[in-house]
């Protein structure tokens, strides 16, 4: 066997956990789009989307 074939491999076996990795970030980011949409839909609001309080007197 020639070098080229375990560069090859190892490129391979990179490329395939990267993919891996941004498949579960793809996910995983849809899962908590999920958690967020039922608590808001429960009436929990996120704080970001408060109206900021009057602070002038």
């Amino acid at each position: 066997m020639s070098h080229g074939f375990y560069i090859a491999l190892s490129y391979g076996i990179s490329a395939l956990i990267v993919a891996l990795l941004i498949a579960w970030v793809w996910w995983d980011g849809r899962a908590r789009r999920r958690e967020l949409a039922e608590l808001e839909g429960s009436g929990i609001r996120r704080r970001s989307t408060a109206t900021p309080k009057d602070n002038a007197a």
